[in-house]
């Protein structure tokens, strides 16, 4: 028994490390929305509630996500890289620019409104295509470019907890209120 309490704080300090890397908690979040967009294509297309459900959900985690990805990755990875991979970090702007208006576009859209499945598989696809982007070409030059990863993941975690406090302050209904912006903070 004192063994097996013995090795649970240790197994739980190495999973606090791993999860610490920016790249790794960023790769979660991105797991998670891919997860949110699966549901949404296996829910019946008369399930309204589900759909809306997921929809909204997937908009408050691309929100919180973009978010920390402009505050704090972005501007590392620009100081960080070459100015040749620095080409990523702006495409990837853009990318998150396109996203907000899609995302911007459910302040209007309901479940079972004309458009509405159809603004959510367009802002899955490019979220998907910035996640591989990102994954395939981003994360692996931030790795080789000897940035602390280990620091950066303190700070987008600390920022998470606040976005995340502050979208449970709301009542975890980011579409149509405005309570979480990407607005940057001061």
């Amino acid at each position: 028994m004192d063994n097996q309490a013995n090795m649970e704080p240790a197994a739980g300090s190495a999973a606090v490390n791993a999860a610490s890397d920016a790249i790794e908690l960023l790769k979660s979040d991105h797991r998670s929305v891919e997860k949110l967009f699966d549901a949404f294509d296996k829910a019946g297309v008369d399930d309204l509630d589900a759909r809306g459900t997921l929809a909204q959900r997937a908009c408050e985690e691309l929100t919180v996500h973009a978010i920390i990805e402009e505050e704090i990755l972005y501007p590392a990875a620009h100081k960080a890289l070459e100015k040749t991979n620095e080409l990523d970090v702006d495409e990837a702007y853009v990318e998150h620019y396109l996203v907000k208006t899609l995302i911007e576009k459910f302040d209007s859209l309901k479940p079972g409104d004309q458009g509405f499945d159809a603004t959510f598989s367009v802002m899955s696809e490019l979220v998907r295509h910035h996640v591989e982007e990102e994954e395939s070409e981003l994360f692996p030059e931030l790795r080789k470019s000897g940035v602390d990863l280990a620091a950066l993941g303190q700070q987008i975690a600390t920022r998470k907890a606040e976005l995340m406090k502050k979208l449970e302050a709301a009542g975890s209904k980011l579409v149509g209120d405005r309570s979480l912006s990407f607005g940057r903070v001061a």
